[in-house]
């Protein structure tokens, strides 16, 4: 796989990374090794309530900053509120746009609507390396409420 003239393959994923944990960790690594460069959108906190229909934890600028620091990250944005910002994908120009195992997206429909927008990537899941009861920050929340808020 060329990397569209730069050289380098590079992957993209998209999340609300809230309450980072082991899941989150497996995802970015596992899409990190598709290609050279791993570029991270993170949902905006808009987003999140509407998505998610709760707030979020943590404000979309801290959740990017987590994500910044990681060894597997080289560039974080927060994404725009609403569905997937397409002019900020075709900016980001990706070889490869990986999905989450627990992302609802279906990814022939994805591919085929990065290709209405001009945007020649290949879609990709990522599958549970995890257990997903454990790593899911829904269940971590669950988990916190029921041990100390009794």
């Amino acid at each position: 796989m060329a990397g569209s003239g730069r050289g380098k393959v590079r992957v993209l994923v998209g999340g609300v990374f809230d309450l980072l944990h082991v899941g989150h960790l497996h995802f970015l690594k596992q899409a990190r090794e598709l290609g050279d460069e791993l570029v991270v959108i993170v949902a905006s906190d808009e987003t999140v309530r509407k998505n998610k229909r709760r707030e979020p934890i943590n404000p979309a600028e801290d959740r990017a900053e987590v994500l910044r620091s990681l060894k597997y990250v080289d560039e974080v944005y927060i994404g725009a509120p609403g569905s997937i910002d397409f002019e900020l994908v075709k900016r980001i120009n990706p070889d490869v746009v990986a999905v989450g195992p627990d992302q609802a997206f279906n990814c022939k429909r994805l591919k085929e609507d990065l290709r209405k927008h001009g945007i020649e990537a290949e879609v990709i899941r990522i599958p549970y390396l995890y257990k997903e009861d454990r790593a899911k920050t829904s269940k971590i929340i669950e988990r916190i409420v029921e041990t100390y808020c009794e």
